[in-house]
């Protein structure tokens, strides 16, 4: 059966992520598209550099052109930001992007993107998700013949890249001598992030810049692990070293002393070169999930902190509506004030160069400046698999959530998104259940490392007790 998750639908390739279910979950697609009389000027149809996916996506737009709707095709494999403007550029009806985002090679999966270039909201997925089970009940095959007028090719590249140059400051990294590693994990933001900063004179080292549907051996995403090549660039004698998913939503730093930086740590400091540098006007946001150091910030310049879900599509609600300067989430995804409401790794790496350029001082000293101005704040998430006994028995301790948790009185309990209990000394914990598999996803955060460990080991002795 074809679900729709906080990302899209994903499945392992050959196995439930098959020709035939891709022309199913099309046909859902197109038949929501009609049933509510979306306008706009046709569908994008996008992909990254996995198995098939260029393959997958032509067979999507057949079916959309089967359909009468105008596809309109990538020529190779885009980053999920370029393909989320380029929606909004053409004022299209939507988007399907094959990726998988971060997920291990096996797999692929089927994006959808709303008319404003946003990842679409669960009312959305659900009513597409009903579509798709009425013709899996008919089990009939999907076949069409092709209208090749529907379907146009095209490629969204340097418009992408000219917006990004409406919102970073190419000439500051540039005059600032800044010598920049980048790791694109064998993923879209190849010919993206690195020829954006040497068309603009910045000295580059670029490494992993081309296709490998096995991406390395390692799943594309940016951990301290599948970093460790880059750090080793870095150590060569580089101030910084920036890096991308599978699909360049996320991104990855490394700083000048070839230390891994945490999604939470650059969310906080991007914030604050944002409305202390550049005076970019509105609040901040972020997931239930993310760093309390953003409400400090926020706190710091009397602007508003929202709060959302976990899950892009929220925040992208809020830059829709020009409400926040800059919104994040743990999980190392971020967009800024009029850009996309979608997360876009190609611009959190260059506003992050952008950011130590402009303040003539290392990304290190960066990182002291800020702990020293508003504190420490040391986050983490673990999760611990759960038995159908320890499922039932933790959702019955979070319907009912407890005063106290290994000692630590619980201040306020947040329901926003699964339940976080925030304790006196402003430590918190966070119970998330995953939605695919048996998993409990305990987020925690402290003042120091020793409090931090407390805090989890709390969160797992209460999962599990």
């Amino acid at each position: 059966m074809i679900k729709f998750g906080t990302s899209g639908w994903r499945g392992i390739i050959g196995e439930d992520f098959t020709f035939d279910s891709v022309r199913i979950a099309s046909q859902g697609i197109a038949n929501y598209l009609k049933k509510i009389g979306q306008k706009g000027s046709g569908v994008v149809v996008a992909y990254d550099t996995r198995f098939l996916s260029e393959k997958f996506a032509l067979e999507a737009a057949k079916i959309l052109a089967f359909n009468g709707i105008h596809a309109f095709l990538c020529s190779r494999d885009v980053p999920t930001p370029c393909a989320s403007f380029e929606i909004m550029r053409r004022k299209a009806m939507g988007g399907i992007n094959f990726t998988a985002s971060h997920n291990p090679a096996e797999y692929n999966g089927l994006k959808f993107s709303t008319a404003d270039g946003a990842p679409a909201l669960p009312e959305v997925t659900k009513a597409i998700e009903a579509e798709i089970n009425a013709l899996e009940e008919k089990r009939e095959r999907i076949d069409v013949y092709e209208v090749p007028e529907l379907i146009e090719t095209i490629d969204p590249k340097d418009r992408y890249l000219g917006e990004l140059r409406q919102k970073i400051k190419v000439d500051v990294i540039r005059s600032s001598g800044l010598k920049i590693a980048i790791d694109t994990l064998y993923g879209t933001s190849r010919d993206y992030l690195d020829y954006f900063l040497l068309e603009g004179g910045v000295e580059v080292k670029t490494i992993h810049n081309y296709r490998d549907p096995y991406f390395g051996g390692f799943s594309p995403e940016c951990n301290e692990k599948n970093l460790s090549d880059l750090r080793k660039v870095v150590e060569e004698g580089f101030d910084i070293g920036l890096a991308t998913d599978g699909d360049a939503d996320r991104f990855g730093i490394i700083d000048d002393r070839g230390r891994f930086i945490s999604a939470n740590m650059v969310i906080a400091l991007v914030s604050l070169y944002l409305k202390r540098e550049r005076k970019i006007p509105g609040g901040l946001a972020r997931t239930v999930a993310t760093t309390h150091l953003i409400d400090a910030i926020a706190h710091k310049f009397d602007v508003p902190l929202y709060e959302t879900p976990v899950g892009f599509k929220y925040i992208g609600e809020l830059i829709l509506d020009d409400k926040v300067a800059l919104g994040g989430e743990e999980s190392a995804g971020l967009s800024m004030y009029r850009h996309l409401p979608e997360k876009d790794g190609v611009l959190a790496c260059l506003l992050v160069a952008e950011m130590v350029a402009q303040s003539g001082r290392k990304l290190s000293e960066l990182i002291t400046a800020i702990s020293d101005e508003f504190g420490n704040f040391y986050s983490k998430r673990i999760d611990v698999k759960l038995t159908p006994h320890l499922r039932e028995s933790l959702a019955a301790k979070l319907a009912n959530p407890p005063e106290s948790v290994s000692g630590m009185a619980v201040r306020e309990v947040n329901t926003v998104d699964g339940v976080k209990l925030i304790f006196t000394d402003m430590n918190w914990l966070l119970f998330r259940m995953s939605g695919t598999e048996p998993v409990a996803r305990i987020y925690g955060e402290a003042c120091s490392p020793k409090d931090l460990k407390n805090v989890l080991d709390a969160g797992r002795k209460f999962v599990t007790a």
